[in-house]
């Protein structure tokens, strides 16, 4: 049964290639400093899937903040986007997600490194199971504040109006809204809510009408893999400010990993 959400086109997975699954690097926090460690690290990560990856998906929040003026875009992160300029070129599929942190992208990742952008959730076939995909903010039970906010940052009126505010004023002021916002929420992120998980919900909601053998998101922090339903699971991807892990995918299992290259 097919989902009634976007469907991608399927990716045909050859024995000895595999997908790989990362979010929430959140490049830009907490500072400068930890920011292009971190951002050297993702590019070993970069290095070390491209040696045997069909497919790459990056499930947004990439960035800790990030909004494309029509000539100006955040500074910094020059070494993610020389490596993924760098996989693009050499053939290798990289697709993103935004996320709520960087859900103000817009041509420049597809026009620039050709890497298509993508703002909703969407069901896809790898080799012969069907995944369900995206960043998970907003899905799910509560969380109603967030809602309310999001339809209005993805609002063409609010993005218009912030387009007016010169970027050395605009992107200060959200730089340090998007990182009170991450850390305030680091002790929550922390704990498992069990059948509360509301991610989890939205999961096996879902499984009752249209069956994907993986619930892939990212947004919750907190790596996990959790059954759904007999014949599916749930994975968060986790984050890269404590826990540096990702999702691989070798055509019959998706694990959670650790980087620790």
């Amino acid at each position: 049964m097919t989902s009634p959400l976007p469907e991608l086109p399927p990716v045909p997975l050859a024995p000895s290639r595999k997908v790989y699954f990362a979010s929430d690097f959140h490049l830009g926090a907490p500072s400068p400093a930890s920011s292009r460690e971190r951002e050297r690290r993702i590019v070993r990560w970069l290095d070390m899937a491209a040696q045997d990856a069909a497919a790459i998906y990056l499930v947004g929040d990439i960035f800790d903040f990030w909004f494309e003026y029509r000539h100006a875009i955040p500074r910094g992160f020059i070494r993610l986007q020389g490596k993924l300029a760098e996989l693009v070129d050499g053939g290798l599929p990289v697709t993103f997600f935004t996320g709520n942190h960087d859900m103000w992208m817009f041509g420049y990742f597809t026009q620039e490194l050709g890497i298509p952008v993508l703002r909703h959730p969407v069901s896809l076939t790898i080799g012969e199971q069907r995944f369900h995909l995206g960043h998970g903010d907003g899905l799910g039970p509560k969380d109603y504040t967030y809602k309310v906010l999001k339809r209005i940052f993805a609002s063409p009126v609010a993005q218009w109006l912030f387009a007016r505010i010169h970027p050395n004023v605009g992107i200060g002021i959200a730089n340090a809204w998007s990182q009170r916002s991450r850390l305030s929420n680091t002790a929550k992120d922390d704990v498992y809510l069990g059948d509360d998980e509301w991610l989890l919900v939205y999961c096996r909601e879902l499984e009752k009408r249209f069956h994907h053998d993986y619930y892939v998101f990212g947004h919750r922090h907190l790596p996990l893999d959790v059954p759904v339903g007999e014949h599916s699971r749930y994975v968060n991807l986790g984050e890269w400010v404590n826990y540096c892990t990702y999702g691989v995918y070798d055509g019959h299992t998706l694990s959670l990993e650790r980087f620790e290259g």
